[in-house]
């Protein structure tokens, strides 16, 4: 089994990740290879909460140049969590709203 702490990489602070807080939907930056079982049940004890719904995106890495050499940046798998009506708010967003 995977360690929590890798699955879940950190939270997603954007304009649009404040809106949703209200609604109980939180963003998270989350492992490429994880699925949304791994990333309910991590969540869960993480953060002591009840999940309703995972939603997940993943983005391509940009490709980048330097003269004749070419990349991409790594690609980032996000991960939008609702919550149940009947669960309680994840402290570390709620102080980020007030």
């Amino acid at each position: 089994m995977k360690n929590l702490h890798d699955i879940i990489r950190g939270p997603v602070l954007t304009e649009k990740s404040y809106d949703q807080i209200p609604l109980k939907k939180y963003s998270f930056e989350v492992a490429i290879n994880a699925n949304k079982v791994e990333i309910k049940k991590a969540i869960e004890e993480i953060f002591g909460v009840q999940v309703a719904n995972v939603n997940t995106l993943t983005h391509k890495g940009k490709e980048k140049r330097q003269g004749y050499t070419s990349g991409r940046t790594p690609k980032v798998k996000k991960a939008v969590v609702t919550l149940k009506e009947d669960s309680k708010p994840i402290e570390f967003f709620e102080s980020m709203i007030q």
